[in-house]
């Protein structure tokens, strides 16, 4: 089957002082690069609340997926008919704390996919977030598999490789990384991408909240482990093209045939 390329784009940002601010910046963001010929604009882990803004705010801020705020970006995903991949906190139907969560809205408005972040880091996510209990799904768009982690997620090897063996082609992970980390994207990402044979698009954030130095370096990395792009330190908006030239070239050498399922049982122990 002939899939064209699929054109990126990640939103490098520090984050507003509220939602409102968070999506006229969203709004810019969108346009920019959609003039810029991406078809999908990801964005920062939480990126329309603030990520280190406390229990008490982080409930307060959360609402269901088909809340207030994914109905502005439905509004502004329709206005410069782009996808946009963003996170944000979900109520929890239950009464717990709110979910860490991420929604895809195509440029036709509807809901793509959505995914709860399932490995929660440090005492502040704990305290802030429930975890998610399911994990991704791959969902198609344009023709290519995509699915969805959230920052520390993609730093197991099996949250990936278990995309990787629904079939998919590209993770996309809204991230707020500090600047102590920046393994995840210098040596994790590439390693995630490799060893899975797919594209890794990590998109952080930059500046600071109390207490906090978000480090940048939003990522892109090809099946072969290379870097397609890399941000810096400060506000970016990265643009790459992925092709299926470059997944059917690193996957005639992929290891996942060559797996030994019979020996791994205790992995799920």
């Amino acid at each position: 089957m002939n899939i064209a390329p699929l054109t990126l784009a990640l939103w490098q940002t520090a984050y507003a002082s509220t939602p409102a601010e968070a999506l006229q910046r969203l709004d810019d963001a969108a346009a920019r690069a959609r003039a810029q010929g991406a078809q999908l604009l990801l964005c920062p882990e939480m990126g329309l609340t603030g990520y280190a803004i406390g229990p008490g705010r982080v409930r307060a801020l959360a609402e269901p997926a088909d809340g207030a705020l994914a109905q502005a970006v439905t509004v502004i995903a329709q206005r410069h008919g782009v996808a946009i991949v963003y996170g944000y906190p979900e109520h929890h139907p239950h009464g717990g704390q709110p979910f860490n969560a991420v929604q895809a809205i195509g440029p036709d408005g509807q809901s793509l996919a959505r995914y709860r972040k399932t490995h929660l880091y440090g005492a502040m996510d704990r305290a802030q977030f429930s975890a998610g209990d399911a994990a991704s799904q791959v969902f198609t768009w344009r023709g290519w598999r995509l699915g969805l982690l959230i920052c520390y997620d993609v730093e197991f090897p099996e949250t990936v490789r278990l995309l990787a063996l629904q079939g998919v082609d590209a993770v996309l992970v809204p991230t707020a990384n500090m600047a102590a980390f920046d393994e995840v994207p210098e040596l994790l990402v590439p390693a995630r991408a490799c060893e899975n044979r797919v594209f890794v698009a990590y998109a952080n954030a930059c500046g600071s909240e109390p207490g906090i130095h978000y480090g940048g370096l939003s990522t892109v990395a090809g099946p072969d482990g290379g870097v397609w792009t890399r941000a810096g330190r400060d506000a970016a908006l990265l643009r790459t093209t992925l092709t299926r030239e470059a997944l059917d070239g690193a996957r005639r050498s992929s290891p996942l045939p060559a797996r030994r399922t019979d020996l791994y049982g205790p992995l799920a122990a």
